[in-house]
């Protein structure tokens, strides 16, 4: 069974920098896609940024564009999110997610992923 596990959340101030990182269950994470979604409270689940397997950045979302920084180490199985002058609407749990192998949704759906962390609360008192 695959495991993501996230941390580096906490309680920042705005302007401040924190790196989010999501550890992989061994044998199931070099040959995927990888993405960090958000969700504040009573919103949505968005897609942050997604990286592919061999480590070319998909995309960015444009709330992020600039400020975050995803990157992944195929050896550690690990997939990291460089947060910079963190806002307070970036309030919200992380969440990192491996892309389906079927490719049926597009790379920034929540639905196109088939395994989650349990995700990592980041808060940014306004």
């Amino acid at each position: 069974q695959v495991q993501l596990v996230e941390s580096g959340g906490g309680l920042v101030q705005a302007g401040d920098s924190l790196r989010l990182s999501c550890v992989a269950s061994s044998g199931t994470f070099s040959g995927y896609t990888m993405a960090w979604f958000r969700q504040a409270p009573e919103k949505e689940r968005e897609f942050v940024s997604a990286i592919t397997s061999s480590g070319s950045i998909l995309d960015y979302a444009v709330s992020v564009k600039g400020r975050f920084t995803i990157s992944r180490d195929n050896v550690r199985n690990t997939v990291s999110l460089q947060i910079t002058s963190v806002k307070p609407e970036d309030t919200a749990v992380y969440y990192c997610a491996r892309r389906s192998i079927s490719h049926s949704y597009s790379y920034n759906a929540p639905e196109g992923y088939d395994y989650w962390g349990q995700g990592t609360q980041v808060t940014v008192p306004s």
